[in-house]
């Protein structure tokens, strides 16, 4: 539903849409250039169904954030000639009134600086959709201290493109399959898909000690805290099991399969290779699912224990090994079924013996049908 503001406004509350308002007025006060004049802007098809503000962040690059809620609060940005909220969703057809701007050489200084434009693998892409293998130690957006990430550098290194949206997340620390809808159509038929469960998420995961080959379903409810904080604001986001009748509780299925029992070179400790289906998507899920039942994550430095890590980098671990393997899903605009894998990395498949290498020839790339 759209949230456009449409009370009626006395005389003096009403700007007038050829003037600048107060919040324009203000940065024009200060010494800078133009960024544009008064602009009218069609809504197109695919930019239906986004936030105004998002919106807006598109179309007036260069502009600092604060400047774009300011005209949007203001009233200066208009629809169909009426107020509108950040969070109103635009809709094809609408009109959009952007007010002329100026930056002042302060907010310009100020302004976050764009992200490097960086492209990825590409495992698929066509014009609906790009799958691409994120490598660990990247973002996939901006963010919680993060300046940029993925959807960022792939936006700068293809300026031409009108629409580059996340359809999932993954972890900063995971590698593998990460999907970006190139068309609004293709976003919202994805996120229905893994919404519904309709689509197919399995990991590799090298896990600490001797997983029970018995032990191959994971149902426990999680819910989400934070960390106590260090007096400056609330400490760090975590995930953990809860009980069913918890109030945050959030159902979460997880699928595990052995498919290697191996040691590294120089350590005696065992470990377990894991195929990982997850049914679900919490945040953290298969991390602390497989934490909470004794099998931590080899390099996890969020629920895996810290003498441990220490004793893992040391034989060349460097990060967390939880890697998004394969996907499956239908193709948002012919319906087909597809099936991707990405292969593990280098600084992964480095770190196998021959035994773990073997048990993943084994299991070789699944087709649409599997």
């Amino acid at each position: 539903m759209k949230n456009i503001i449409g009370a009626k406004q006395g005389p003096a509350a009403a700007p007038n849409p050829a003037v600048p308002g107060p919040a324009v007025q203000k940065a024009a006060a200060e010494a800078g250039a133009p960024h544009a004049a008064i602009k009218f802007i069609t809504v197109d098809a695919e930019s239906a169904g986004q936030r105004l503000d998002n919106f807006l962040f598109r179309h007036l690059k260069g502009v600092p954030k604060t400047h774009v809620y300011r005209i949007i609060r203001s009233g200066e940005v208009r629809i169909n000639k009426g107020r509108a909220q950040a969070e109103t969703r635009i809709e094809a057809g609408d009109v959009l009134r952007l007010p002329p701007i100026r930056i002042s050489p302060r907010a310009e200084e100020g302004a976050t600086p764009p992200a490097p434009a960086r492209e990825f693998p590409v495992l698929l892409e066509d014009d609906a959709v790009l799958a691409i293998d994120k490598p660990a130690g990247v973002a996939v957006h901006g963010g919680s201290g993060v300046s940029f990430g993925v959807i960022e550098q792939l936006r700068t290194a293809r300026p031409g493109a009108k629409f580059l949206e996340l359809v999932h997340r993954l972890d900063r620390e995971t590698s593998g399959i990460l999907l970006v809808a190139k068309k609004r159509s293709a976003l919202v038929a994805l996120q229905d898909q893994f919404r519904e469960r309709e689509t197919g998420k399995t990991y590799l995961a090298l896990v600490e000690g001797a997983w029970p080959a018995n032990k191959k379903v994971l149902d426990a409810p999680l819910a989400k805290y934070l960390l106590p904080g260090d007096g400056a604001g609330a400490g760090e986001r975590r995930v953990r099991v809860v009980a069913k009748d918890h109030p945050d509780a959030m159902r979460a299925v997880t699928l595990v399969r052995v498919l290697a029992r191996l040691t590294l070179p120089g350590d005696a400790a065992p470990l377990s290779l894991l195929a990982v289906t997850i049914k679900t998507g919490r945040t953290h899920q298969i991390r602390v699912h497989l934490a909470s039942a004794g099998h931590a994550i080899a390099g996890d430095d969020k629920y895996g224990d810290f003498e441990r890590q220490r004793v893992l980098q040391k034989l060349g671990l460097k990060r967390m090994f939880l890697h998004a393997w394969r996907l499956q899903f239908n193709h948002p605009a012919t319906g087909e079924r597809v099936a991707l894998q990405a292969g593990l990395p280098p600084e992964l498949h480095a770190l196998m013996p021959p035994q773990a290498i073997e048990a993943l020839a084994q299991h070789p790339t699944p087709t649409a049908n599997d």
